[in-house]
C-alpha cells in the first residue's frame, strides 16, 4: 500500500491561512474539545461554536475577520467510522465575517481558494443554494454569484430547509447556506448535478447568517449579518492527494505503519479494523490532551468507549499487549506543531491510555470467552447480554456489536429495556449532547459565569495562590468549577470560600471588561485557565480591583445581581484536580 502524498497537511492548512490573511483575516488559535460555558454539548462539534458571543454581537479583539482550523468531535457518525468520510475526531478549516462582508465577496473567495490555490477543477465542482420557503425567499442572488464565475445552471441545485438552512435551534440567528460538492467517482462527473448521488461528496458550506427566529415562528433579519464556513480538511487533504479516504494521507499512515509493524498484518485486508483503531486512538489523544480522562460519565465515559473499542479491534488483529501508547506516540508528532497541547500533556496521555488499557484487558478476554460461550447456539438473550455486564463489566455497545458482526440474533428491545440506565449514560454521551447549538446564555448561565470568577479569586485567596481553573462547566441550575490541588477541602476552608464569595457579591461591584494583547494581560497579573491557548489579543473582565481574568464572557454589569452563592459539593476530579459544585439563590 503506497501511503501518503503530494500535498501534505502543513502546506494545506497553511495555504488555507495564508489566502484569507491575504484577504485582511486573522488567524485565531483553535478552541479546546471542550467548550467554555455551554452546557448544551460535550464537545466542541463544529468551528463556529467557540465563536458564538461574537456571532451574536459581542466584539472580537482581533476584529471582524476571522481563520483557523478548529478541533472537533462527534459521535453521531459512530457506526460510519471504517468509511472513506467520517471521523469521530476531525478538524474544520473556518473563515468568519462578523458583521462584514457577506455572498458577494465570500462565495467568490471560496471559488478562487479551490480552483486557484488548490487547482482544483471547476469540471468538478458543484454547489446547493436554498430554495425558499413562504417566510424566507429563495437564495437566488447566491446562484447568480456561482453563475457569474461560470458555473453552469446544471450543476446548481436548489435545497430544502433540511439541506441548505442553518439553524442555532428553534429560536436565534439563522440563515441558508450554500454548499460546494467534489465528485469522486471513477468516470467524469455528470452535467447535471444529483445531491443525493454518493459520489458528489460535501467538501465546504457557507453559512450566511441573516435571520433571527422568534418564538411564534417568524423571522426578522439580523443587525449583524455574519459568514460561517466549515471546510473538512481530513476529506479535503485526501482529494488533493488523490486518496480514497484521508487514512491514506500523512495524517494518519505513519500510524497505520506502525499497526502493520505490530500486527505483521496488511492494511488493504484489515482496513475497517485498522481504520477504526486509529481514528479512535487520535480521537482519544486529544481528548486527554484537553484534560478528559476515562469514567462511565459524560466525555469521560465517551473517551473510555473509544478506547475500549480500539482495543477490543486491536485484539482482533493479533495485538494482545497494550498498543495504545505505541500508536499515541506515532500521531504527537503529526500534529504538536500545530497543536503543542499534545507534546505538553504527552506523559499524561501514555499514563491514561495505559491505565485504561490494563483495566479493560482483563475484562476483555474473560468476556470475550464468555460471549462465544453463551452465543454457540446462534443466538443471545436479553438475560444472558446482562450477564455479560453485571458479572464480567462487558460494556452493552460492544456485546450488541460482536452480535451484528457475528449474525447472532440479540433481542435488541429487551436488552434496550434491561440496559435502560446504563443506555442513558451512553445516549447522553454520544447522542442527546452532541446537537450543537449555541451557549444557554440566559440570565442564570451568565449570573453563575460570573460566579466562578469569584470562586477562582475567593480560592486563590483563601486556600493557596498556586490555584489555577483546569476548567469549569455552566449550567443554568449550578456551577461546576475545577482546579489544581492535592487534597480535599475542609469543611472550615470550604465555608470561608463561601464566605468570602458572599462578602465580595454584597460590595456591589462593577464588572467591565478591556481588550489588549494576551502579553498585556498576562503581565498585568489576569488569571487564565491552565493550558488554555489564547489569540493575541483578548478581553479581561474586570471585577472592581477583585478579580481580573482573561475571558470571552458573558457577564453581570455588578455583583449585586448574583444573589446569595452556596457551595453544594466538593470532590476529586482526578488526581490532583479538585472540583467543586456551586448554586446561586436570591
Amino acid at each position: 500500500m503506497s501511503f501518503g502524498g503530494f500535498v501534505d497537511a502543513n502546506t494545506f492548512r497553511q495555504k488555507f491561512f495564508d489566502f484569507f490573511k491575504s484577504k485582511g483575516h486573522v488567524v485565531i488559535p483553535s478552541a479546546s474539545l471542550v467548550p467554555e460555558n455551554d452546557p448544551t454539548v460535550l464537545f466542541n462539534t463544529a468551528g463556529m461554536q467557540p465563536l458564538v458571543p461574537y456571532l451574536l454581537g459581542q466584539k472580537h479583539p482581533l476584529g471582524k475577520r476571522l481563520v483557523n482550523i478548529q478541533k472537533c468531535l462527534r459521535t453521531v457518525d459512530f457506526d460510519n467510522i471504517g468509511d472513506n468520510t467520517h471521523h469521530t475526531f476531525f478538524m474544520m478549516l473556518g473563515n468568519w465575517s462578523l458583521g462584514d462582508y457577506f455572498k458577494k465577496e465570500a462565495i467568490p473567495w471560496s471559488f478562487e481558494f479551490l480552483t486557484k490555490q488548490l487547482n482544483i477543477s471547476k469540471e468538478k465542482l458543484a454547489f446547493t443554494v436554498y430554495q425558499g420557503d413562504s417566510k424566507i425567499p429563495r437564495d437566488n442572488e447566491s446562484a447568480n454569484i456561482w453563475l457569474s464565475l461560470g458555473i453552469s445552471k446544471d450543476r446548481i441545485a436548489y435545497m430544502d430547509a433540511e439541506n441548505n438552512f442553518w439553524s442555532a435551534g428553534e429560536t436565534g440567528p439563522s440563515g441558508p447556506d450554500s454548499e460546494i460538492f467534489y465528485w469522486t467517482g471513477k468516470s467524469k462527473a455528470p452535467n447535471k448535478f444529483d445531491p443525493y448521488d454518493e459520489n458528489w461528496v460535501e467538501l465546504w458550506n457557507i453559512v450566511f447568517m441573516s435571520y433571527n427566529r422568534l418564538k411564534d415562528g417568524n423571522v426578522k433579519e439580523l443587525e449583524q449579518k455574519n459568514v460561517d464556513t466549515g471546510m473538512g480538511f481530513e476529506r479535503t487533504l485526501a482529494i488533493l492527494n488523490e486518496k480514497e479516504s484521508a487514512y491514506e494521507t500523512d495524517l494518519f499512515y505513519p500510524v497505520i505503519l506502525k499497526i502493520e509493524e505490530l500486527t505483521h498484518k496488511d492494511y488493504e485486508k484489515y482496513k475497517r479494523e485498522f481504520r477504526i483503531i486509529v481514528d479512535h486512538i487520535r480521537a482519544a489523544v486529544f481528548l486527554i490532551a484537553d484534560g478528559s480522562v476515562p469514567s462511565n460519565v459524560e466525555r469521560g465515559y465517551v473517551l473510555r468507549r473509544l478506547i475500549r473499542r480500539a482495543i477490543r479491534f486491536g485484539n482482533s488483529l493479533g495485538m494482545d499487549k497494550n498498543f495504545t501508547q505505541e500508536l499515541a506516540k506515532e500521531f504527537i508528532p503529526i500534529y504538536k506543531d500545530w497543536f503543542p497541547e499534545l507534546s505538553e500533556n504527552k506523559d499524561k496521555i501514555i499514563t491514561e491510555l495505559n491505565k485504561e488499557e490494563n483495566k479493560f484487558r482483563n475484562t476483555l478476554v474473560k468476556g470475550l470467552k464468555a460471549f462465544r460461550k453463551l452465543s454457540k447456539k446462534g443466538t443471545l438473550s436479553y438475560k444472558e447480554a446482562f450477564l455479560l455486564y453485571q458479572s464480567y463489566g462487558f460494556p452493552v455497545e460492544m456485546t450488541i456489536e460482536l452480535a451484528k458482526e457475528k449474525n447472532i440474533n440479540l433481542d435488541l428491545e429487551k436488552v434496550q429495556q434491561e440496559f435502560k440506565k446504563h443506555q442513558e449514560v451512553s445516549k447522553k454521551g454520544s447522542k442527546q449532547k452532541f446537537k450543537g447549538g449555541l451557549s444557554d446564555s440566559n440570565e442564570n448561565t451568565i449570573r453563575l459565569h460570573t460566579a466562578t470568577h469569584l470562586l477562582n479569586e475567593a480560592l486563590r485567596r483563601i486556600v493557596s495562590a498556586d490555584i489555577k481553573q483546569k476548567g469549569s462547566n455552566i449550567t443554568p441550575e449550578r456551577l461546576r468549577f475545577d482546579f489544581n490541588y492535592d487534597r480535599k477541602l475542609t469543611n472550615e476552608e470550604l465555608k470561608k470560600v463561601e464566605n468570602e464569595v458572599n462578602r465580595v457579591i454584597d460590595l456591589g461591584l462593577k464588572v467591565k471588561k478591556v481588550e489588549m494583547s494576551l502579553k498585556d494581560a498576562l503581565n498585568s497579573g489576569a488569571q487564565a485557565e491552565f493550558g488554555a491557548r489564547y489569540p493575541e489579543r483578548v478581553t479581561v473582565y474586570y471585577i472592581g480591583d477583585y478579580s481580573k481574568e482573561i475571558c470571552m464572557g458573558p457577564h453581570v454589569k455588578n455583583t449585586k445581581e448574583l444573589g446569595h452563592f452556596k457551595i453544594i459539593k466538593e470532590e476529586s476530579s482526578s488526581a490532583g484536580i479538585r472540583r467543586i459544585k456551586a448554586i446561586l439563590t436570591n
